[in-house]
């Protein structure tokens, strides 16, 4: 009994050391919440509004499952945010180097965002583009 519980301990350790790097980045969500509010905008560029090291990122759309994310990602990523269950918000993600640095929560504020033809951002493919309704 002795030994499962150190097994489960460990792993719980080693899960929790995974993530506890990965941050919500809530100024990087204010700056995307200003360009979204302003009606003139139809394009969000990232890389201007990002401040960390980042090589990819992806944007997950509402319901997106965690089996869907992590299998997009290619890393492990425990979602925050519940998408699976909500509509109201997209999910950005940014990796680098293959493992997840940070994450923003983008309301949806009467609009839906799509990216190119890649299915991911680079820095130098930075825009998300904004449909309203």
């Amino acid at each position: 009994m002795k030994k499962i519980f150190v097994f489960v301990l460990l792993l719980l350790l080693l899960v929790w050391c995974s993530q506890r790097d990965v941050q919500q980045n809530t100024d990087l969500e204010e700056s995307i919440y200003s360009v979204v509010g302003d009606k003139n905008k139809s394009e969000i560029s990232i890389k201007t509004l990002t401040s960390f090291d980042w090589d990819k990122a992806l944007l997950f759309t509402p319901y997106s499952t965690q089996e869907n994310i992590e299998e997009q990602l290619g890393a492990d990523f425990k979602d925050p945010s519940n998408i699976d269950i909500r509509d109201d918000i997209y999910l950005l993600v940014f990796l680098n180097k293959d493992k997840v640095v940070q994450y923003v929560e983008i309301a949806r504020q009467g609009a839906d965002f799509s990216m190119g033809e890649k299915g991911y951002l680079t820095p130098s493919e930075d825009v998300i583009r904004i449909k309203r309704h």
